[in-house]
């Protein structure tokens, strides 16, 4: 399979696997190696399991299975990807935020028709022991794996200023940062054939904006569509995987079908007009002192020295003087504390609102956030003129999401390449297959 289908497989099969009642167990005792990747091993269960996961995927797509042997090596093949991500994974040390992992397991579960985790597990372990906890784990996995390569290809990424400005001045450029667009959308959701609903429904849309028609056309016990005729909106409305589709097509088409956790999303273009809308936002100027707790700076000393840094500013002592002799957030402290001109959505929410509800000129009581303990003082405000800023970087972000499929199908043949890989079983060894062919 290609890396693209590879991205988007584990999603698609994830529910199948946990509660259909045709998967193999986890784990059998005559298990066997069939494959070494780096310093992890590929066990004949894992195997078994991903090659059930296709056949479930191509049969629920109506699609003809090809032989047996390949699809034994496809399998394999995204087992080895996957780990090969994985052991990047602990490289980088990185652990799924636990908030998540229970919002996502949910998701899982609320599918499965559980309205708690407690339940869902009950459900699961009946099955089989020890189901629960293995899903659990796969998408703690899953987390992981998204969250690395957000952070490795997106910095792989490289976007100068001369291509925004390049970009800006093309057509598309254009109609994404500077209109409106009438827009009609479809949610197609379900556990039956939810891509050829989508395909019909998206061919459907070619000719029809009949919402309601096309939502109880195609609506049937194991799938659901609902549509919405969104109106005409700024495309900074709109979310940003979203808006970056709108504004590289023209009215009257389509999208491509937009596959997301919550299903497969469809929208089509109806209208562009021009808008004159401007983005003018609050800003604040704004200083602060920040104590933060550490090996040696326990977090109740931490809270005392906020305390007694407060007190001396009450008592009329200078925030500047202060700032530069005790606060532990380097880049400011040089500077008096002084964070220069701060717009709404770049610092964490503890600051944003405590810098919003401090009138100018006075001090902020202590706070804390996740950096330690703060105390700010907001010395100016002013409505900014951010058109300009935001139009770079929406462009940014568009010219982003069309490298970031590339650069990930690079980086996953770079550590494809680089990984130790041993097959055991010659039989799935598609190399060697190749040249007894030959």
């Amino acid at each position: 399979m290609k890396t693209k289908q590879l991205r988007t497989f584990f999603k698609a099969t994830l529910l199948a696997a946990a509660i259909s009642s045709s998967l193999p167990v986890f784990a059998q005792s005559t298990d066997e190696v069939v494959a070494v990747v780096d310093n992890s091993v590929i066990l004949r269960s894992d195997l078994a399991q991903s090659i059930a996961e296709i056949k479930h995927q191509l049969e629920s797509q109506k699609k003809q299975l090809p032989p047996e042997q390949y699809i034994e090596q496809q399998a394999l093949e995204q087992l080895i990807i996957r780990q090969t991500q994985l052991e990047q994974v602990k490289r980088y040390n990185i652990r799924p935020d636990e908030k998540a992992l229970n919002e996502a397991v949910m998701k899982v579960a609320a599918q499965s028709g559980s309205s708690s985790l407690e339940a869902f597990q009950q459900k699961l372990d009946a099955m089989a022991p020890g189901t629960y906890a293995s899903l659990r784990s796969r998408i703690a996995e899953d987390l992981t794996i998204n969250r690395m390569r957000q952070q490795v290809v997106t910095s792989r990424i490289k976007i100068s200023d001369q291509d925004v400005e390049n970009f800006l001045k093309t057509p598309q450029g254009q109609a994404a940062l500077g209109n409106q667009v009438h827009v009609l959308h479809v949610r197609i959701s379900g556990n039956n054939n939810v891509e050829s609903v989508a395909k019909q429904v998206q061919a459907e849309l070619k000719d029809n904006n009949d919402i309601a028609a096309i939502s109880k056309k195609f609506t049937t016990a194991g799938t659901k569509v609902e549509g919405s005729d969104m109106g005409f909106r700024n495309l900074s409305d709109i979310p940003s995987e979203l808006a970056a589709r709108v504004s590289t097509i023209e009215p009257g088409q389509t999208t491509e079908l937009i596959s997301v956790r919550d299903g497969i999303h469809i929208l089509k273009l109806l209208e562009r007009k021009g808008s004159e809308q401007k983005a003018i936002i609050p800003q604040y100027k704004v200083r602060h002192i920040l104590i933060q707790p550490t090996e040696v700076v326990s977090p109740d000393n931490a809270k005392q020295m906020i305390d007694s840094i407060y007190n001396r500013l009450k008592a009329g002592q200078n925030f500047a003087e202060l700032a530069s002799t005790f606060s532990t957030d380097p880049g400011s402290a040089r500077d008096g504390g002084s964070l220069g001109w701060v717009s709404p959505g770049v610092m964490v929410p503890e600051f944003e609102e405590k810098m919003k509800n401090t009138p100018v000129g006075q001090i902020s009581e202590p706070f804390q956030s996740q950096f330690g303990w703060h105390i700010l003082e907001v010395t100016d405000t002013r409505q900014q003129d951010m058109t300009s800023e935001y139009q770079q970087r929406m462009a940014r972000q568009i010219l982003g999401e069309r490298q970031y499929d590339a650069e990930l199908d690079s980086w996953l043949r770079e550590i494809r390449s680089n990984a130790f890989v041993e097959i055991k079983d010659s039989a799935l060894d598609r190399k060697n297959n190749k040249k007894s062919d030959s």
